[in-house]
């Protein structure tokens, strides 16, 4: 069963929206819905992202690690040949960024 919802948004968010939905051809009662439906059942942990699951493990260590420890050792495990050379560049700019 499907009912009204009514939401007042800034002008600009509105915006964003109805261009968003159109450039993906849906609309946008169906972005919102997509959106509702990704958020976590009250009483659940949220699950972690596919990439994020991926990083399980990899920064494992003995002790307290600093975030520069952590960051030294993410890239040695990508300089290993694990990711290819242009991610570690996005990745070196994305890190550069934060």
């Amino acid at each position: 069963m499907q009912i009204k919802l009514t939401v007042r948004l800034d002008k600009s968010l509105i915006d964003k929206a109805k261009f968003w939905a159109h450039a993906r051809q849906i609309s946008v009662s169906q972005l919102v819905a997509e959106v509702f439906a990704q958020l976590p059942d009250e009483f659940s942990s949220p699950a972690l992202s596919p990439w994020t699951q991926r990083l399980i493990g990899v920064a494992k260590t003995a002790g307290e690690m600093t975030d520069a420890d952590v960051q030294r050792d993410y890239h040695r495990y990508l300089e290993a040949g694990l990711w290819t050379k242009n991610r570690i560049s996005i990745l070196n700019q994305t890190l550069k960024e934060i």
